[in-house]
């Protein structure tokens, strides 16, 4: 089983804890689902949007870097129809958005942004940072064929940021 081979494990661990690729396929789903959300958490406790985009962004694309295949196999699912993740779709990710939409749709109202569609600012962000990990191969062809070095990432990382904050008047 390759997925043990690549996490370093028995069998046997892999299967005590899924019984089925179905019940791993899944877990991938809601686990990568719920990394997302946690690096959002800022949207909840501060009132700053420069720092709380800042560090979503950042989070958000050190998920992609440190953990592509997550967002590799939801962007497939998602794709594909979203059968399986489709009833969390319609319940914790979509709460989770109106909530952050809220709080952009707040900054907006007191001016601390430039007005923006909350939700088209959240679909921009998730573009962005998860095609370091979707695009990865392109990437590393276009980088003449390396992987991006942690000093180039960082780099990109700083100007996603950058180009995000400025569109909203944020710099």
């Amino acid at each position: 089983m390759q997925i043990a081979k690549e996490a370093n494990l028995p069998k046997a661990n892999v299967h005590y804890y899924f019984k089925t690729k179905s019940d791993l396929y899944s877990r991938v789903l809601e686990n990568t689902l719920q990394d997302w959300m946690s690096a959002a958490s800022l949207f909840k406790t501060h009132e700053d949007p420069a720092v709380t985009l800042s560090n979503y962004i950042a989070a958000k694309m050190d998920l992609a870097r440190n953990r592509p295949y997550g967002s590799r196999v939801w962007a497939k699912e998602i794709m594909s129809g979203a059968s399986v993740i489709q009833k969390e779709m319609n319940s914790t990710l979509k709460n989770w958005v109106d909530e952050c939409s809220k709080t952009i749709d707040d900054w907006v109202k007191t001016e601390k942004i430039k007005p923006v569609n909350a939700k088209a600012l959240l679909y921009m962000i998730w573009a962005t940072t998860q095609h370091y990990a979707d695009f990865e191969f392109q990437i590393t062809a276009l980088n003449d064929n390396k992987p991006l070095s942690d000093e180039e990432f960082e780099d990109k990382k700083k100007q996603v940021i950058e180009l995000i904050l400025s569109g909203l008047g944020l710099r």
